[in-house]
């Protein structure tokens, strides 16, 4: 199955996005810790260049702390200042404006020199839907600013949030790509909420989850559903945690959409436990 999701105000938002940046001193990308890289617009890195960039691991309590750990040693290494966050309850918001600050230091300071006061910051915050901006536009405000919803696309349109005391932040609608080149992205999107679900089918994306949790976390996946994982056949899994959750039809047959779906919900509650769902580069 290949998972795709491009419609049509996400590319007039990224057109946008190109036309706003020359008013722009500082990028901040918010990212979903779980998937630092999936989560990541390729176009993006086109658009901005060389404007200096804050990058934000959000939802960083649902993530695997070492390998959060991991990708931001792997993005600092390429130059970016980033910080792990959780936008929810505030957790590490209280450092981006000293962070953006800093890195528009070199702004103020050409302003100065003139003999003029430095203007507010403007910083432009981009990501894809459902990773958390307009939770963290909230927070930074210190109210409710912007549309929160729990479902991608709930941001249509930009605008600009006066944030801290001498910031400006232009929020903008959550982008993706038109095409995933790599359909593991696809899979890992649509586990973590960046793509609607009527999309894509939740079992082939659970088929994935429960494959990648067999290599690198067992342990969360027995003691949750205290399942044997010694065989390779995926159905056997689905039949074994569907009998254990009660997700049957007459008969007893297991209900195979009903036990996807608890699968699922566990993942996106993180009921699972704390896990990443890739690794940075070696």
């Amino acid at each position: 199955m290949s998972i795709q999701w491009y419609p049509g105000h996400m590319a007039k938002a990224l057109r946008q996005v190109s036309e706003q940046l020359k008013r722009i001193d500082v990028v901040i990308e918010l990212l979903d810790a779980r998937i630092p890289y999936s989560s990541r617009n390729p176009k993006i890195d086109d658009l901005v260049e060389n404007k200096p960039r804050l990058i934000l691991l959000n939802k960083a309590d649902m993530a695997d702390k070492e390998v959060t750990k991991r990708w931001r040693e792997y993005y600092e290494a390429q130059g970016a200042k980033t910080l792990e966050i959780n936008a929810q309850d505030g957790s590490g918001v209280q450092h981006i404006p000293d962070q953006v600050n800093e890195l528009a230091s070199d702004m103020i300071e050409k302003m100065k020199k003139k003999g003029m006061n430095p203007r507010p910051v403007r910083a432009m915050i981009l990501g894809i839907p459902n990773v958390g901006k307009s939770t963290l536009i909230n927070r930074l405000a210190k109210r409710k600013s912007t549309k929160i919803g729990d479902k991608p696309g709930v941001t249509k349109s930009q605008q600009w949030i006066k944030v801290a005391k001498k910031i400006e932040l232009l929020d903008t609608p959550g982008i993706l790509w038109p095409k995933f080149e790599e359909q593991d992205v696809g899979f890992r999107l649509a586990l973590t909420g960046a793509i609607k679900e009527e999309i894509f089918d939740v079992q082939d994306a659970v088929v994935f989850l429960l494959r990648y949790l067999r290599s690198s976390y067992p342990e969360q996946l027995q003691e949750r559903y205290q399942v044997s994982i010694d065989s390779d056949d995926i159905v056997e899994w689905f039949d074994e945690i569907g009998k254990r959750r009660g997700c049957l039809v007459s008969g007893g047959n297991i209900d195979y959409e009903r036990t996807a779906e608890v699968i699922f919900r566990d993942f996106r509650s993180g009921r699972l436990g704390r896990m990443t769902l890739e690794e940075p580069p070696s």
